[in-house]
């Protein structure tokens, strides 16, 4: 997870004030210790941890707190918002105009990741429906123009440059002219690097400002440099008009805090954060709900949106399984389609609560999924739709098939089954396999909620998670602990009836209006949406 170390310690923080007993000066001043302390080890700026510790004091005042108030709710959400404060310049961010060529100009330091990252933005967008095409225009590197022509082809996005032409301001005056000929709508200029802000490097980036007028200049950095990030930007934002920054590496970087609130600070947004080598790994950064992701409070907004993208409208699976039906054939869609999210761990970050579990953290999901992907293609199709019963010797052979240990498909088999006898009760019309379909009436979700309750709710849910790992904890999560009990069907469902929900708990339509009544239906604390969406568990 992204700073996984300062989000523990913040989460500690928290629980701590929820555990004492007695609210007082004494009491804050502790909290606001142990998260000054979080802060300067992810090497945020004392002076910026100092101004927000002042602010949080100005805006907490325990004798003017009427009687009867939550005094725990209101420190944590001070506290939040000061936390957003820290990491948002408050300025808009730059968006790209659809139908029109928008031209965005890279620049930064030799090594931070810059070429890698002008692929993942033009895929990103490529996902989003634009036309998208990159021009090298960094002659001073050995391989640039190979490691661009690699990269592209491997995303199958439009690239140009030149192997003879050593003037990088004419090849990006000549890549943009021809992608704007043919009518692209982003056009990402990759200009050259130094190993050092040079006068030299700062002149080469003005001419190529000047030649190619680019709608947004993004400033990459490496998360590494911590507090450092502040002097860098302002520099480079001396010498042209950086409108936009990304932060990479911050997958495996400590100091990414300190990068990020020193950024903050020079009043140019962050509109990218990379989190790793491949080409999804790059996220769009929304400072409250980066908060609220560390703290442990998940991003649902974001993962539905995720699941949106890969769950077509017209699933058969899902018309089934409204229908009260489930086989494996069904399991073997919905699995299927969670690959296409991404990584496990980065999904189980979106679901509140569940980054802390190690359970969940790591490979370790993905490879127990893809295994069990692996022993349903190794079924034949009468099995997979249930007409063939499958026998011990049968369970062997599948094993051997699919280079598995036979537990694992009797694991598979005995998911397979919970998820069967939970979609299945009710019948078509009723019970969760309808909540699935986007009929959440208030009879479906009083019988949705009394299922769960009979599986033992969230708390039978946190128990079965000690026992097991990888990927059938997150299924038993979707399975047994939500609305919709089957796996990644019931976040189908959950997209559709939540699919006008703020972050963290803002109000929602289709039977799902907040994340409280989540909450609540998964048998633990209601959720609250406060001041910028924050979600505020009820632990006290």
């Amino acid at each position: 997870m992204v700073l996984a170390e300062l989000g523990n310690q913040l989460s500690s923080a928290f629980r701590s004030l929820n555990e004492t007993t007695i609210v007082n000066e004494e009491t804050i001043n502790q909290l606001l210790k142990e998260v000054g302390n979080a802060l300067s080890k992810s090497d945020v700026s004392m002076s910026l941890v100092i101004q927000m510790r002042k602010n949080i004091m100005e805006k907490i005042k325990l004798d003017q707190m009427a009687a009867g108030l939550n005094k725990r709710k209101i420190i944590k959400q001070v506290v939040y918002d000061e936390l957003i404060r820290l990491l948002d310049p408050g300025v808009p961010l730059w968006k790209p105009t659809k139908g029109k060529s928008n031209v965005v100009m890279f620049v930064g330091l030799q090594g931070a990741g810059k070429t890698t990252s002008v692929t993942k933005l033009a895929y990103f967008y490529k996902k989003k429906g634009f036309s998208t095409a990159i021009v090298c225009a960094d002659t001073f590197r050995a391989g640039a123009f190979d490691q661009v022509r690699h990269n592209a082809a491997k995303a199958k996005i439009h690239y140009y440059g030149s192997e003879t032409e050593k003037d990088p301001v004419v090849v990006a005056r000549t890549g943009v002219d021809i992608f704007k000929k043919d009518g692209t709508e982003i056009i990402i200029v990759d200009t050259s690097g130094r190993h050092k802000q040079d006068s030299e490097l700062f002149q080469e980036m003005k001419q190529i400002e000047t030649a190619v007028k680019p709608d947004n200049c993004i400033f990459v950095m490496d998360s590494s440099i911590g507090q450092a990030a502040f002097e860098q930007a302002t520099a480079f934002r001396s010498s042209v008009k950086v409108g936009s920054i990304i932060i990479t590496k911050m997958d495996g970087n400590s100091m990414g805090g300190g990068a990020i609130s020193a950024v903050a600070a020079t009043n140019t947004p962050i509109i990218f954060i990379g989190t790793g080598e491949h080409l999804t790994d790059l996220e769009l950064f929304d400072p409250s709900t980066f908060v609220s992701k560390l703290l442990g409070y998940g991003d649902m907004k974001g993962m539905l949106e995720k699941i949106k993208e890969v769950i077509p409208e017209d699933s058969t699976s899902l018309k089934e399984i409204a229908a009260g039906k489930f086989t494996l054939r069904s399991m073997q869609q919905q699995f299927q389609q969670i690959m296409q999210l991404g990584p496990i761990d980065k999904l189980v970050q979106m679901i509140p609560g569940m980054n802390q579990l190690p359970q969940l953290q790591g490979n370790e999901g993905g490879l127990k999924l893809k295994a069990y992907i692996n022993i349903l293609d190794s079924l034949s199709e009468k099995e997979l739709d249930g007409k063939k019963p499958i026998t011990q010797k049968r369970i062997i052979t599948l094993a051997q098939g699919s280079g598995r240990h036979p537990n694992e498909v009797v694991e598979l088999l005995e998911q397979h089954k919970t998820f069967e006898k939970l979609i299945g009760k009710g019948g078509p019309g009723g019970g969760l396999g309808s909540l699935m379909a986007g009929k959440g009436g208030p009879k479906n979700m009083e019988q949705a909620m009394k299922q769960m309750n009979a599986n033992g709710g969230m708390q039978g849910l946190m128990n079965s998670l000690k026992g097991m790992g990888g990927m059938e904890n997150l299924a038993k999560m979707f399975g047994g602990g939500g609305p919709g009990g089957g796996g990644m069907p019931s976040m189908g469902d959950l997209a559709k009836m939540m699919g006008g929900m703020g972050r963290g708990g803002g109000g929602g339509g289709g039977g799902m209006p907040n994340m409280g009544d989540l909450a609540k239906m998964m048998g633990g604390g209601g959720a609250k949406g406060g001041q910028n969406g924050f979600p505020n568990l009820d632990l006290d």
